[in-house]
């Protein structure tokens, strides 16, 4: 018997990830163990918290047509459903963005005291943040940090194009600094184009970073915690079609997701190795995902994702697939080792 009965599945955000976001949940919510948990989803955006379907334990989904969905409440984190009230006493979030990604709805489970699936508020925040993440590993010694500059709202747009072209070489990455899937970022070839691409990232958020672009082969590893500790997944190498893995390449299939990634054993070893460091040092909870670019002098961080995408064809899931483990088996470990 598990530890908990009543599931929520959380998706949809406030994000340009939102879409992606409720394909994750979906999924996440379709693999859950029907045997063992009542699973109920919720679509949230904006404010408006609907419950989009349910799933009663050895039942089958049921939908709620738009325009009559019970509204959820927020006071408790409960639903009326027929009648009858539902308090959730387990939450599995799949919202990409904020504020399911930031730490915003970790903090207001925390506070009421509902367990959860993902980082803390604190570690999400932490995470979430590439340059706020990066300033937590430029000093350690199993990974590198490709140096960068950052700009705030409000900060002179020309005089950070001209620091970063003094200080870097072409190409360079210009990011939100707290976005996923390729919104708002720019692979930047020549100096006359980085201040449109600097204006371009804050259309996804007002903090941003100019960073120095790493030549190598990019490579993704997720770690996640049981009750024998932290493991690290198979690694994965990312090849795309593109320029580089933005939006198009992820999920308009212009990419080789290779699993396991072809490289050697040391390499691999170094990889699941570093991935299980950075989650333990940053304090990790519930599956995270690691992205680097393997440079010839050494492996790069790039960035944290404390929420993975998980549809059919994520990385993660192929990870998963990949070690043998079967998903619904995995959901339910991340569930009762939260």
């Amino acid at each position: 018997m598990g530890k908990y009965k009543k599931i929520a599945v959380i998706y949809g955000s406030d994000s340009s990830e939102w879409e992606i976001s409720c394909r994750s949940g979906e999924f996440t919510a379709s693999r859950i163990d029907g045997t063992q948990y009542d699973v109920y989803e919720i679509f949230a955006r904006f404010g408006k918290w609907q419950l989009v379907a349910m799933r009663k334990k050895d039942s089958i989904r049921v939908p709620f047509p738009e325009g009559s969905r019970p509204e959820i409440d927020k006071t408790d984190f409960s639903v009326k459903v027929y009648g009858e009230k539902v308090k959730f006493d387990y939450v599995y979030i799949m919202q990409h963005g904020t504020p399911g990604e930031n730490g915003l709805l970790q903090g207001y489970l925390e506070m009421l005291d509902i367990p959860f699936s993902s980082c803390s508020a604190f570690v999400s925040a932490v995470s979430f943040d590439k340059f706020v993440c990066k300033s937590y590993l430029r000093d350690v010694d199993f990974v590198k940090c490709a140096p960068d500059v950052f700009v705030r709202s409000g900060m002179d747009i020309e005089e950070a194009a001209r620091k970063a072209a003094d200080r870097f070489t072409f190409p360079m990455f210009v990011k939100p600094t707290d976005g996923g899937s390729s919104f708002g970022i720019t692979k930047v070839k020549e100096a006359s184009k980085l201040a449109e691409a600097i204006r371009f990232a804050f259309s996804e958020s007002r903090t941003v970073i100019i960073e120095q672009g790493v030549n190598g082969r990019e490579l993704t590893c997720a770690a996640y915690a049981d009750s024998e500790g932290v493991k690290a997944l198979p690694v994965i190498e990312i090849v795309t079609d593109n320029d580089y893995f933005d939006y198009d390449a992820k999920y308009n299939g212009s990419s080789q997701e290779i699993c396991p990634a072809p490289i050697d054993d040391e390499l691999t070893a170094h990889v699941q190795e570093v991935t299980r460091k950075i989650y333990s040092l940053l304090g990790c909870k519930g599956v995270v995902r690691i992205d680097y670019i393997c440079g010839e002098d050494g492996l790069y961080f790039l960035e944290v994702n404390n929420i993975p995408g998980m549809t059919s064809a994520s990385l993660v899931p192929k990870m998963v697939r990949t070690a043998g483990i079967d998903i619904t088996d995995f959901l339910t470990g991340i569930i009762e080792n939260s």
